[in-house]
């Protein structure tokens, strides 16, 4: 059997840095990925490990790097799911959580789905994962980011997280970073996982697309998707499974990355993007926002290919 392993780095606004940085991360997470594919990992084993070191590089929006909520947490968000027994595990609203797509796992490997907030803390320390500290998922470019938004609404008299003060940002300025992985295992399984800290300056307790199966990931016999962009309209058009239905119906694998693209824009005008991979080892990925940092490695390349 084919093994293929594809990550993404969060689709958005072009960087205002080196976008070479993003696609050099995305690069060292394919190839942590295909080495424990090469080894006879899993493809859960393959998505984990790859999505560990997007969560791990601070120029991401996922564990180490994530931005900031209006009240000046971090709010993590993560899934992760098989495709041939659908187990999935994914978590939202957690705090203090270095690696929130290990976490997912655990609870796919649980009787439960998805946990949220403290309660999803709670279930980490039962699974011996250790809480971390706050500053060693915060760095200084997301901490001054939202310094430099609560000073433009210091003046008003309301609370700093009314529901005035925490729209997002326009669309065109959205910095996306959302990190995620899919691959294929030498038994032909498919997996999928998505992590991300949420939307800059986000209403605290918001949930986005990417710790909801079939809206910010999924996987199953045919395909394995992860999905980065703009949460809601993710969320109302289903498009992780819409992209694996276009597969289930036939469709080649980019192909049905552009087609569930092609929807996203025509139904909600969302922004984003997402990868694929399908049964055969085939890739896809298709964006309409004006960037998405992405790598991919299969069968018969020396070296992951990149692109943005």
């Amino acid at each position: 059997m084919p093994i293929a392993i594809v990550v993404h780095g969060g689709a958005g606004q072009k960087p205002a840095g080196s976008p070479e940085a993003f696609q050099d991360g995305c690069k060292e997470a394919a190839v942590v990925g295909w080495r424990s594919l090469q080894e006879g990992g899993s493809a859960l084993d393959a998505v984990e490990a790859a999505v560990r070191s997007l969560e791990g590089n601070p120029i991401y929006n996922a564990g180490t790097g994530a931005s900031l909520s209006a009240d000046g947490n971090i709010q993590l968000d993560a899934g992760i799911m098989e495709g041939h027994t659908l187990r999935v595990g994914a978590v939202a609203n957690v705090e203090l959580i270095k690696n929130p797509i290990s976490l997912a796992r655990k609870v796919m490997e649980s009787p439960h789905v998805l946990l949220v907030g403290k309660g999803a803390q709670e279930f980490a320390q039962e699974q011996g994962i250790s809480l971390c500290r706050f500053e060693d998922l915060l760095t200084e470019a997301r901490y001054n980011q939202w310094k430099e938004k609560q000073a433009s609404v210091a003046s008003k008299d309301e609370p700093r997280y009314h529901r005035y003060e925490v729209n997002p940002l326009p669309r065109s300025e959205e910095k996306q970073g959302t990190v995620g992985a899919v691959a294929l295992d030498t038994s032909g399984i498919l997996a999928a996982g998505t992590s991300t800290g949420g939307t800059f300056n986000k209403y605290p307790g918001r949930v986005g697309d990417s710790p909801l199966v079939g809206c910010g990931f999924y996987a199953d016999d045919n395909a394995a998707i992860s999905c980065t962009g703009h949460g809601e309209d993710f969320i109302r058009l289903l498009i992780a499974k819409r992209a694996a239905d276009f597969v289930a119906s036939g469709a080649a694998a980019r192909d049905a990355a552009k087609a569930a693209i092609a929807a996203l824009g025509a139904r909600a005008t969302g922004l984003g993007g997402l990868i694929v991979v399908d049964r055969l080892g085939n890739i896809g990925f298709a964006w309409n926002s004006e960037h998405m940092s992405y790598a991919y490695m299969t069968d018969g390349l020396a070296e992951p290919v990149v692109g943005a």
